[in-house]
C-alpha cells in the first residue's frame, strides 16, 4: 500500500502538456529543416519563411520552442517571438506580444495605436541590428478572424516603411484541409518552406511515452502491459498529448487507490477523459457568441442550419453572416460537423452536429 505522504511521481512536471522535453525524439528532420530556414538570420540576413503543417499533437509547437531555446542560448542577433494565435488572433494583439518580447514589458494598456506599436518594434529591431523571427502558432485562427493578410503584410513588408528592418515568419497550422488563399501582395513575400509533421508511428509513440514514464515515475510504477495500453489509446487518438496526459491521470488514479503500481483499470478509466484534451484546448479559444452556437448545437442530435440560426438570432440578434462565420470556424477546428445535404429549399442545406458527447461539451461550458 502507498502511504499517505508517498507518491508515484518522481517528476510531475514531465507529464504537463507545456513541459519542454530535454530530449526531443523522432523529429530530427523537421528540426534540421527549421534550422536551415533560420540560418540566414543568425548571419544577420532575413530568414527563410516556413510553414509547419501536421495534425495536432505531432510536435510542431515543441519543435519551435526547442528551436527558439537554442537561438536564445547561442545568438544575440535574433529576437525569436512565439505567438499563440488561439489567444492573440488580431493584428494588434499579435504585435502587442511582439512588443512585449522586444522591450521586455507590455505597451501602454490604452491610447496607443497599432501604427505606433509597429513603428516602435521595427525601429528597435533596426537600432539593435537584430532580426525578428515571429512564430505564429495556430495561424489558422488568423484566417478565421480574417486577420492573416494584415499580420503577414505588416511583418514581411516592414522594411518598406522602416528601412533596415528584417523580419521572418514561421507559421504553424494543424488544419491540413484549410485551403489558405492569401493576398497577392503577401504571397509575393511569404513563399514559405513547408515542413511536414506526420503522425507519430506506434513505435515512436511507445519510445516517447516509455522514456517519459521512466523519467517521471519511480521504478516499478508502470509495467510493459500498462505502457502498451497507454500506447493503444494514444495511437487511436493520433495525438501524443493524449498519451502524456493519460500517463498522469493513470498515475493519479493509482495513487487514489493507494497502490504502488498503475493497473490496466487505471488506464481504461482515464482514457476517455484524456482523449478530450483537444476539446478542452479548443474551447479556450472561443468567443462568447461562438460558445453560444456550440452550446445550442449540443442541445440536440442534429440541426438544420436555418433552425439553429433562428435560435442563435433569438439570443443575440446577430445576422446570418456572423452565424455562417462561426459555423465555418467550429467546423474547421473539429468541434462540429457541418455537412451539406441536397434536401434544402434551395437544393443544399447544412446539417449541424457536434463531434463530441454533448454532455462532455455542456459540462465544460458550464464549469
Amino acid at each position: 500500500m502507498l502511504l499517505w505522504e508517498e507518491t508515484l511521481f518522481k517528476d510531475r512536471d514531465l507529464f504537463e502538456l507545456d513541459h519542454l522535453p530535454e530530449h526531443f525524439l523522432h523529429r530530427e528532420d523537421q528540426m534540421n529543416s527549421l534550422k536551415f530556414c533560420i540560418r540566414p538570420a543568425l548571419q544577420g540576413g532575413r530568414p527563410v519563411n516556413a510553414l509547419c503543417l501536421g495534425p495536432p499533437g505531432t510536435g510542431k509547437t515543441t519543435a519551435l520552442l526547442k528551436l527558439f531555446e537554442e537561438i536564445e542560448a547561442h545568438s544575440s542577433k535574433v529576437i525569436p517571438v512565439h505567438v499563440n494565435c488561439q489567444m492573440d488572433s488580431t493584428r494588434y494583439s499579435v504585435f502587442y506580444q511582439i512588443y512585449r518580447k522586444v522591450f521586455d514589458h507590455f505597451p501602454p494598456s490604452s491610447g496607443i495605436s497599432f501604427k505606433r506599436i509597429f513603428e516602435k518594434v521595427a525601429a528597435a529591431a533596426v537600432e539593435q541590428d537584430k532580426v525578428l523571427v515571429v512564430a505564429l502558432d495556430d495561424i489558422n485562427y488568423l484566417f478565421h478572424e480574417k486577420e492573416v493578410d494584415h499580420v503577414l503584410y505588416s511583418l514581411l513588408r516592414a522594411h518598406e516603411t522602416c528601412p533596415g528592418a528584417r523580419m521572418g515568419v514561421i507559421g504553424v497550422m494543424s488544419e491540413l484541409a484549410l485551403n489558405y488563399v492569401l493576398d497577392p501582395r503577401v504571397v509575393s513575400v511569404f513563399q514559405p518552406e513547408e515542413i511536414i509533421f506526420p503522425l507519430y508511428t506506434r513505435s515512436e509513440i511507445r519510445d516517447i511515452l516509455s522514456r517519459r514514464g521512466q523519467m517521471g515515475f519511480y521504478p516499478g510504477v508502470m509495467d510493459d502491459a500498462v505502457l502498451e495500453e497507454v500506447v493503444d489509446c494514444t495511437e487511436r487518438s493520433g495525438d501524443l498529448r493524449v498519451g502524456i496526459d493519460l500517463l498522469k491521470r493513470s498515475g493519479l488514479s493509482a495513487e487514489k487507490r493507494a497502490s504502488k503500481r498503475i493497473s490496466l483499470d487505471d488506464v481504461a478509466g482515464s482514457c476517455d477523459r484524456s482523449r478530450l484534451i483537444h476539446l478542452t484546448y479548443a474551447l479556450k479559444s472561443l468567443k462568447d457568441d461562438e460558445l453560444l452556437v456550440l452550446r445550442l448545437a449540443a442541445e440536440q442530435k442534429s440541426w438544420r442550419a436555418g433552425d439553429l440560426f433562428v435560435r442563435f438570432h433569438e439570443e443575440t440578434d446577430a445576422g446570418y453572416t456572423r452565424f455562417h462565420e462561426i459555423l465555418n470556424k467550429l467546423d474547421s477546428i473539429r468541434l462540429i460537423n457541418a455537412d451539406f445535404t441536397g434536401s434544402g429549399e434551395r437544393g443544399r442545406s447544412r446539417v449541424i452536429s457536434v463531434r463530441y458527447d454533448p454532455e462532455e461539451i455542456m459540462s465544460r461550458l458550464s464549469s
